[in-house]
């Protein structure tokens, strides 16, 4: 007969395994790179995993190189805090984004920026036949600035309404976007700068591979964005390297046809003065300009056309035409667009946005539905102004200083109906042909208006 103390230890055995077994249950998933392990939100039946690396950090001698594989770990990887930003100037207090979008808690920068965020429902987790919709957030910034976990963006109600939302992080500024003729002599096809275009097509690429992990399509993957996010997304939307991991795209205050942020520049006229630039400060070659901190670096640029030489621009190889030609020339991504624009925004961008509407429908492309956010938010006399309308649609209005009323938050769910219907559908009324958002044609020019009732 065994012991008591035989049969208490395999009883011990027996109730370890179970715990195993229960944990193995959990949310921990298997990506690359490793295991991770998200969260509870602050709602409900919803998971977040946050500050996962798409990219290995961009440091050192990967400093001005296009995004390389992420690094493995070995231990399960708890992705409970978000990371770093990309290295920008402070939210000086009183600037628009000091006033508007606060942080909850410290605003860390790094060169170490390549981080995303994932928000999905936990019933979907570990479910690759789930296949739920994806919708996957470019923040704005003019390039220089911006991150993506702004407490504006928060994927708890997307989540909720069957949605699995992602949001990114990508190199900024003379980091994200400087081209010189040193660093494009290291390129096989002879040029530089686009990182920050780069590192987004990186973090769609990881979308489209590990998204089944969370339960989500990687068939159903919609790119969106406001501002320079929403100029990111007309890039994406004509790069080659992109257009076959898109479904879907939203466009917000981003303009439509014709100049919004200039990406048609000549290369070699960019090498040219990026090089000038890096020559003055005595950085004459890439081992110096990598060993070169950061502040050194920006410091070269003061009076420099940092709005030129700062931003995407086209290149044979990740964007080889701009918006507009890829448009007219039927190269752009044949998918369902969302685009608009507020009523205080940055000048009238509705003549762009009409003019883009029209000629994809006289391309017999798929079709085009367009908004015009007319809210005059309450607290002062602002209006709609750029970027007023990302509190309703990620439903964070309660994490404004503004005194929203019952309205808004009508207006807010309105609008998270919307746009959640058209990551579903590609329509932003749902599953049925007919509803108040009517397609904008050529016959028929149409633009829904989004207020208070």
């Amino acid at each position: 007969m065994k012991s008591y103390k035989t049969i208490l230890a395999a009883c011990l055995m027996a109730l370890t395994a179970m715990f195993t077994s229960c944990n193995s249950t959990d949310s921990s998933l298997k990506i690359e790179g490793g295991r991770v392990q998200g969260v509870p939100s602050a709602v409900p039946d919803v998971t977040v995993f946050k500050g996962i690396p798409y990219a290995a950090p961009p440091v050192g001698d990967l400093r001005w190189k296009r995004p390389q594989p992420v690094q493995s770990w070995d231990t399960v990887m708890i992705a409970d805090h978000f990371g770093h930003a990309s290295i920008q100037r402070g939210r000086q207090p009183g600037s628009f984004y000091h006033t508007e979008f606060q942080l909850t808690g410290p605003f860390e920068v790094s060169e170490d920026c390549l981080y995303l965020n994932v928000w999905a429902p936990t019933a979907s987790l570990n479910k690759p036949d789930a296949k739920l919709p994806v919708a996957m957030w470019v923040h704005g910034g003019a390039y220089q600035g911006g991150c993506g976990h702004d407490d504006a963006f928060d994927g708890d109600a997307w989540a909720e309404r069957g949605v699995i939302l992602v949001t990114i992080n990508y190199r900024l500024g003379v980091l994200g976007f400087l081209s010189t003729t040193t660093l494009s002599a290291e390129t096989p096809d002879h040029t530089s700068g686009n990182y920050g275009l780069y590192d987004q097509i990186a973090a769609l690429r990881w979308v489209y591979n590990n998204i089944a992990a969370f339960g989500g399509d990687p068939q159903a993957i919609t790119v969106f964005g406001q501002s320079a996010g929403a100029a990111s997304i007309k890039n994406l939307i004509s790069s080659p390297l992109a257009i076959p991991m898109i479904h879907r795209a939203i466009i917000q205050s981003g303009g439509g046809l014709g100049k919004f942020i200039d990406t048609d520049t000549n290369n070699a006229q960019l090498d040219s003065i990026g090089q000038s630039i890096m020559d003055k400060a005595g950085l004459t070659t890439t081992e110096a300009m990598r060993q070169a901190s950061v502040d050194q670096i920006n410091e070269a640029l003061m009076g420099a056309p940092f709005m030129k030489v700062c931003v995407p621009h086209c290149d044979p190889n990740v964007l080889p035409e701009d918006f507009d030609d890829a448009t007219y020339n039927s190269h752009l991504a044949d998918v369902e667009v969302m685009i608009g624009c507020n009523s205080d925004d940055m000048g009238d961008m509705r003549p762009a946005i009409e003019r883009f509407a029209t000629v994809r429908d006289s391309l017999h492309q798929k079709p085009v539905y367009t908004y015009y956010f007319d809210r005059k938010l309450p607290g002062d006399d602002a209006g709609a102004f750029h970027s007023a309308e990302l509190w309703y649609m990620f439903n964070t209005l309660s994490r404004s200083w503004r005194p929203f009323t019952e309205q808004d938050y009508a207006l807010s769910n309105r609008m998270m109906d919307y746009w959640t219907n058209f990551v579903k559908y590609g329509n932003p009324n749902g599953d049925s042909v007919d509803g108040p958002w009517k397609a904008s044609t050529q016959a028929q020019p149409y633009m829904q208006t989004l207020n208070i009732e």
